[in-house]
């Protein structure tokens, strides 16, 4: 058996690693001062769907982000570790987009990549937390989903299994294919790069990046395919523009505060129980936990 996997996965700013210069005076997110990784539960996404080609060899592992050009940074990272290709929705009209046209610009280009068994994506991006991406996407190609996925246990029969981690316990569950799993950060971390993908890989570029590129490079390009990242814009897609970016991003943020926790008292405690169990009984009280 063979699967035809599709990873989504964005391009982030590391906002665990925020320092002073992290935000703007208009109190928006300083891009240009935070690195940009891989959106750590993506990761987690693409360890899932290597896994699925390890147990099905003649399957294949392609990832889809949306971003500007540098975003071909993704695709390559992912072909490091275990991925076949992957494609780079980049154009100024997606620029601002919102969970909506977000996953209206990804739902357009999978129809457009065609026939697949698997899409598999994070839970959510640290940089906006939603959760809505994924889930819109699904319901966009009218698909079934599958969220807080923690492992795909078994395909079968035309079927997928996954065991889900949520907040009151674990569930397993099963679901006809094609359809479209969200995976969280508790499941398995992702595989390193490999050394000898790293060297077929590293002159992979987009077209734009291309561009740019030493001459010296350009017959490379020209007898190795796989060296050439898909890139794609809306017109590519057959996209509506007003359904992209910010004109198809009906979220307004009406207001943005920097909050710094400052602590205001504290208490020493010795190692007596009755200690503890007063700060048990303050902390129940006063619900910072129960």
């Amino acid at each position: 058996m063979s699967l035809k996997i599709i990873v989504l996965a964005k391009q982030v700013p590391d906002t665990r690693n925020v320092g002073k210069d992290a935000m703007k005076e208009d109190g928006t997110v300083n891009r240009a001062a935070l690195p940009a990784i891989f959106n750590p539960e993506d990761l987690n996404a693409l360890e899932q769907a290597l896994r699925l080609k390890d147990q099905y060899p003649e399957s294949t592992v392609t990832l889809l982000t949306m971003g500007p050009p540098r975003a071909a940074d993704i695709i390559r990272e992912g072909l490091f570790r275990g991925a076949d290709g992957g494609y780079l929705l980049t154009d100024r009209a997606f620029a601002g987009a919102d969970t909506l046209a977000t996953s209206y610009a990804l739902s357009m280009a999978i129809r457009k990549i065609g026939q697949f068994d698997v899409i598999i994506s994070g839970r959510q991006a640290i940089d906006g937390d939603t959760a809505q991406v994924g889930p819109q996407v699904a319901e966009k190609l009218s698909i079934p989903q599958i969220t807080y996925a923690e492992e795909i246990l078994a395909v079968k029969n035309g079927k997928i299994t996954v065991k889900r981690r949520l907040e009151r316990g674990v569930e397993v569950a099963e679901c006809a294919l094609p359809l479209l799993i969200t995976v969280n950060g508790s499941a398995a971390a992702c595989r390193p790069r490999n050394s000898k993908r790293i060297q077929k890989y590293k002159y992979a570029k987009t077209p734009s990046e291309k561009q740019a590129a030493a001459d010296e490079y350009a017959p490379l390009f020209d007898s190795r395919d796989y060296l050439n990242l898909v890139e794609w814009s809306t017109a590519d897609i057959d996209a509506d523009t007003q359904q992209c970016g910010l004109s198809g991003s009906p979220t307004k943020v009406k207001k943005i505060e920097n909050v710094v926790f400052q602590a205001k008292e504290s208490k020493t405690l010795d190692a007596s129980d009755a200690q503890i169990e007063a700060l048990i009984v303050e902390l129940i009280a006063n619900h910072t936990i129960g």
